[in-house]
C-alpha cells in the first residue's frame, strides 16, 4: 500500500499543527489568517509539482479547479497579489517548520537519526540572464539586458563552474534527511552558514559528529566543538602545520569510524541536492530555478527541501525506499 495525495496532505497538516504547538515562543505566527500558512504551503507545493510557477497561472488554475479549494480549506480564491505577497512572507515559516521536522522526526527510524550529520552547499542558477561581475560591482545594467535577477551573486563550484544565483546550505543525516537549511545568495559562504547554524547544532541537535568538506575546516571551531562534545570532521587539506593540525589529521586516519564517515560524505549529502532539484522540476547542470529575488527564492528552494522531508517521512511510515521521491511527485502532479 502506498500513500495517496490525501495522505501526503494530511501528513503535512498534522506535522504543521504539532510544529505550531511546539513553537509559540520561537515563531510568531500572528493572528489567524484567511489563508493559513499551512494551506498555502500545501498549495505552493502542489503548484511546484505541477510546474505552475507564475502567480497569474496559479490564480487561473484555482478558478478552473474551484472544487479543489477544499484541499486547502479555502472558501474563496486568493487574489494574485495575495498569492505573491504571502509567498514572499512564507520563507521564515518554512525554514522553522523544516527545522522542526528535522528534530521531531528522529523517532521514525535510523534514517532520521541526528547522531551523525553532514553539511554542504549546492548552487542553483538564477532565473533569467546573468549579470557580469564587472557590471554588477558598479551597479551598471547594460542596455537591452532583460529578465535580470539583481539579488543573485556569483560563485564558483568545483562541479558546476561559475554560477550566478543562489545556494542551499544543508545539514542532513547520514541517510540524507534534511534537518537544517539556509538559503542565501551564492556568495554567502560555508563559514557564514555554519556560524549561523552553530548554536542549533550544538544545543538542540547535539550530534556526535558533523562532517563537511574542507571549506568547514577551522582550527578554533574544531577545538570549541570538541569541548562541547561534537566532533567536526573535515579533510583538513589546508590545515597541515602545527601540533593541533598534526594531532587532528592523525585522529582522522586512525579512528576507523571517523574515516568511514569522511569517506561516505559525498554519497550521504551531495545526491540530496539533486533530489531537491528534481522535486523543483529543474534538470540542467547548474539547476536553474523558477523565481527571482532573494525573498521569492528563499521560499522556492525552501519548499523544495520541505517537500523532500515530507516525502522521506512518508517513505519511512509506508515502508517505501527512503530516497524515492518520484511517488510524491507523481501523486501531486
Amino acid at each position: 500500500m502506498e500513500p495517496t495525495f490525501n495522505d501526503y496532505v494530511a501528513l503535512l497538516y498534522n506535522r504543521f499543527e504539532a510544529f505550531v504547538q511546539s513553537s509559540e515562543e520561537e515563531v510568531k505566527l500572528g493572528a489567524p489568517k484567511v489563508y493559513s500558512d499551512e494551506s498555502l504551503i500545501v498549495f505552493f507545493i502542489w503548484m511546484q509539482f505541477k510546474m505552475i510557477y507564475q502567480f497569474k497561472s496559479q490564480w487561473n488554475w484555482l478558478k478552473q479547479h474551484e472544487d479543489d479549494l477544499a484541499v486547502m480549506e479555502w472558501k474563496t480564491i486568493p487574489d494574485r497579489s495575495t498569492l505573491s505577497r504571502r509567498y514572499k512572507a512564507l520563507s521564515d515559516v518554512i525554514q522553522a517548520f523544516s527545522a522542526y521536522l528535522g528534530q521531531a522526526s528522529t523517532g521514525l527510524g535510523e534514517e532520521m537519526s541526528t547522531k551523525h550529520l553532514n553539511e554542504d552547499q549546492s548552487l542553483f542558477k538564477a532565473q533569467g540572464t546573468v549579470w557580469h561581475q564587472s557590471d554588477r560591482k558598479v551597479g551598471r545594467v547594460p542596455e537591452g539586458l532583460r529578465n535580470l535577477d539583481q539579488d543573485a551573486t556569483w560563485k564558483k563550484s568545483a562541479y558546476q563552474g561559475w554560477v550566478y544565483g543562489y545556494g542551499i546550505h544543508l545539514t542532513s543525516t547520514q541517510a540524507g534527511f534534511p534537518v537544517l537549511m539556509e538559503v542565501e545568495t551564492a556568495t554567502f559562504s560555508e563559514k557564514q552558514a555554519i556560524e549561523r547554524k552553530e548554536e542549533t547544532i550544538l544545543t538542540r541537535l547535539q550530534p556526535q559528529t558533523l562532517c563537511g568538506d574542507d571549506a568547514y575546516t577551522k582550527a578554533m571551531r574544531i577545538r570549541n566543538w570538541a569541548k562541547r562534545g561534537v566532533i567536526l570532521v573535515t579533510p583538513a587539506l589546508r590545515w597541515r602545520t602545527g601540533k593541533y593540525a598534526k594531532a587532528y589529521r592523525h585522529f582522522l586516519k586512525t579512528q576507523t569510524d571517523i574515516a568511514q564517515i569522511l569517506k561516505k560524505r559525498r554519497t550521504a549529502i551531495e545526491p540530496i541536492f539533486d533530489l531537491v532539484a528534481y522535486l523543483l522540476g529543474t534538470k540542467r547542470k547548474q539547476k536553474p530555478i523558477f523565481r527571482q529575488g532573494i525573498r521569492n527564492v528563499r521560499t522556492h528552494l525552501g519548499l523544495g527541501v520541505l517537500s523532500l522531508q515530507i516525502a522521506m517521512i512518508a517513505n519511512s511510515v509506508w515502508g517505501l525506499p527512503f530516497r524515492n521521491v518520484s511517488h510524491i511527485k507523481g501523486t501531486f502532479a
